[in-house]
């Protein structure tokens, strides 16, 4: 299996208002703001309880952090998503619901979107950024497809 350090945690710190601290084995660093999900997820709430918020550390091999004894984890390459989608950037999961929703398989979607298989695994995988040009062209696409005018 490839070398995912983009997803392992090195470092997770618990802050004021159901915030973390993220360190990434890639050398990324993140804050991001957990409250809203906290809020709306019955499976989180009891993270709403700031000693158990506190209680955050990193799971064995850093692909998650653990609140409590391990009663609620959160899954790191989650977290880096959220936390790219929380600073402005495109998270990978959205090319992975376009795809899954537009029944598109990777060899289509890029071609689709005029770029190389490699690249589009990349950003699926969260590997590469996604650049603002190619999600604004999965949206194009898909609303032309729903108007029965994509290629």
């Amino acid at each position: 299996m490839k070398n995912r350090d983009h997803f392992r945690l090195t470092k997770a710190k618990a802050l004021k208002n159901s915030c973390l601290k993220l360190s990434y084995a890639d050398g990324a660093d993140f804050n991001v703001d957990l409250s809203d999900w906290i809020k709306s997820s019955s499976c989180l709430k009891p993270l709403q309880e700031p000693s158990l918020f506190a209680s955050a550390k990193l799971s064995e091999f850093g692909r998650a952090v653990e609140f409590g004894k391990g009663e609620i984890d959160l899954a790191a390459d989650n977290l880096r998503n959220f936390a790219i989608e929380q600073s402005g950037g495109i998270g990978h999961e959205r090319i992975w619901n376009w795809m899954h929703e537009n029944n598109l398989t990777l060899d289509r979607a890029a071609e689709v979107l005029g770029i190389s298989r490699r690249m589009l695994a990349y950003y699926r995988n969260g590997e590469k950024p996604i650049p603002r040009h190619i999600w604004l062209a999965c949206v194009g696409w898909e609303t032309l497809q729903k108007h029965g005018k994509a290629a």
